[in-house]
């Protein structure tokens, strides 16, 4: 890959991960799966065109780390719901005979909720947190691995942008937590696209050596 179409992908994957939020755009996260990837393909080519690992292998580091925190959180919350999801129906279907094969029978069942209690509930309470906390670790892992990717590539290619972008990724995945965190991690999406389109068309070369001026002639 050259620089201009590695600069390429990863502007057009940037912006399509900003616009993905948008409503009637996307459909099931399809944009930014998209965009990631492109941005992915792109600081592998850069990474080449550099001769710096730490640019490709962070921001694979960064999307395996996110894969993981999705798959864990998602076992965990299995794992807690699980056991306690029958007797919650039970109780709020009480005519049902506890088979999973007769679930479709709800729709003609009257619920009953006024024997529900905390205890009752507490178990899916559990699993939302646990899922909301897994996924919040695993969001600051991977926005580290991805800012250290694009602090090499902001050294490589003199762009600043590449490093606020990185260090803002950062902020909002710890910030994740309290909400404000996604709007910075949408701002960074377009802070990236911008500073993929800002670079410059060709790979900085090192100054050539100052000639120095020919030595006097020797005397007859």
């Amino acid at each position: 890959m050259t620089l201009e179409s590695s600069k390429t992908l990863g502007g057009i994957g940037a912006l399509l991960m900003f616009i993905g939020v948008f409503p009637y755009i996307n459909y099931f996260g399809i944009l930014e799966l998209i965009g990631a990837i492109l941005v992915l393909v792109a600081l592998h080519g850069f990474g080449s065109i550099y001769n710096e690992k730490g640019i490709f292998n962070n921001a694979l580091y960064g999307v395996g780390a996110a894969i993981v925190g999705v798959v864990a959180a998602a076992a965990i919350g299995i794992a807690i719901i699980l056991p306690s999801i029958k007797d919650f129906l039970l109780k709020i279907y009480p005519d049902w005979n506890g088979s999973w094969s007769t679930i479709s029978s709800f729709s003609g069942m009257n619920a009953n909720t006024n024997n529900i209690t905390f205890s009752d509930v507490a178990p899916f309470i559990a699993a939302i947190i646990a899922v909301l906390v897994i996924l919040w670790i695993f969001a600051i892992v991977s926005a580290f691995f991805t800012r250290r990717s694009l602090k090499h590539l902001s050294a490589k290619t003199n762009v600043g942008l590449f490093s606020t972008t990185g260090l803002l990724l950062l902020i909002g995945a710890c910030l994740t937590i309290i909400g404000i965190g996604f709007l910075l991690i949408w701002i960074a999406a377009l802070i990236l696209a911008i500073a993929f389109f800002t670079m410059h068309p060709q790979p900085q070369q090192t100054p050539m050596a100052t000639m120095t001026s020919p030595p006097p002639p020797t005397p007859v």
